[in-house]
């Protein structure tokens, strides 16, 4: 069952715009948990063979199903959760040798990506939900008065 309170819920197609920040944020969600495992398994591991800092990217699991049912909710803590990730990559880029220190620098940058599109995703969102409201208004106020004036 739907709750027809919820914009996610709608049958309606969502604006170009929205469905583009669901997208940059979902891919650089994505992108981030590939990068964090290779980093910590592969490419420049604490340790040889890999290390456990590679179950870092467990946490950066956890808003990927809300980013694909396109949960409002989601995108908001996830814009704040991200910051986390972002303090980590600046402490790593300052302090640890090259390639960490670069790949870090990804880190940030993916970071910095995924909150933007989680930022403007909600804000495009709750602008298209206002201006619906208002073109609902409008043409109830008018349906209301084209019935009286009968």
């Amino acid at each position: 069952m739907h709750d027809s309170s919820d914009p996610s819920s709608s049958s309606v197609q969502a604006p170009s715009d929205v469905r583009r920040t669901r997208m940059v944020a979902v891919a650089s969600l994505l992108a981030l948990i590939a990068l964090v495992l290779a980093w910590e398994l592969w490419l420049a591991p604490l340790r040889p063979g890999g290390s456990w800092l590679a179950l870092k990217a467990l946490p950066l699991a956890l808003p990927l199903p809300g980013l694909l049912r396109n949960r409002m909710y989601t995108y908001r803590w996830t814009s704040l959760f991200v910051w986390l990730f972002v303090t980590e990559g600046i402490v790593r880029a300052s302090g640890d040798r090259p390639p960490s220190n670069l790949l870090a620098l990804v880190q940030v940058l993916l970071c910095f990506v995924l909150f933007a599109a989680c930022v403007l995703h909600v804000r495009l969102r709750q602008k298209h939900a206002k201006d619906a409201r208002q073109a609902k208004d409008a043409n109830d106020a008018a349906t209301s008065n084209a019935s009286t004036s009968r």
